[in-house]
């Protein structure tokens, strides 16, 4: 087994158990934390890919600002973990109906043939520059409104949290 294959299966691992801990964790907070080494980890499977850009946006965008902004709005609701915790039957039929509407596609998917993929079929050297211009020629409306709406959402949580001061 190469350094390749060892370094795939400790970030892939490390994603799974990643993402289980962020179910599984009482705390809200942790349950972020542990969603930020997720997002590392799959920064390390972009470098592996050789997707350098994709791994420094993860890494920068995901972990970066949008874990920030759920830790800002995780403190500024205060959620408690006893209230927050009630064992509901319902959403446990739900999430078993749903992990086996999953395991059923998966079987549909397996039972495929495998094809091989063409080599030089596709160009994919392509750099910033191809990913930038159009965000900012043909997208940047979509663009300001998405940030926008991300400013509307974060000023709706203040003053939703906001506590009565007598």
């Amino acid at each position: 087994m190469s350094i390749h294959d060892s370094l795939f299966w400790f970030f892939s691992l490390a994603m799974l158990l990643s993402g289980v801990l962020v179910i599984a964790s009482r705390s809200p907070v942790t349950s972020a934390l542990f969603l930020v080494a997720l997002f590392v980890f799959m920064a390390g499977l972009f470098v592996l890919l050789g997707a350098f850009f994709l791994a420094a946006i993860q890494i920068l965008v995901y972990a970066g600002a949008v874990m920030v902004l759920f830790l800002f709005v995780i403190m500024l609701l205060d959620l408690k973990a006893s209230a927050r915790r009630r064992f509901a039957w319902l959403g446990v039929f739900g999430g078993l109906a749903v992990a086996g509407a999953f395991v059923w596609e998966l079987g549909i998917i397996l039972r495929q043939p495998v094809t091989s993929a063409q080599t030089g079929a596709a160009d994919l050297s392509a750099g910033l520059d191809s990913v930038v211009k159009p965000l900012f020629q043909h997208y940047m409306l979509p663009f300001e409104v998405t940030a926008l709406l991300l400013l509307v959402a974060m000023v709706g949580v203040v003053l939703l949290s906001k506590k009565e001061v007598k």
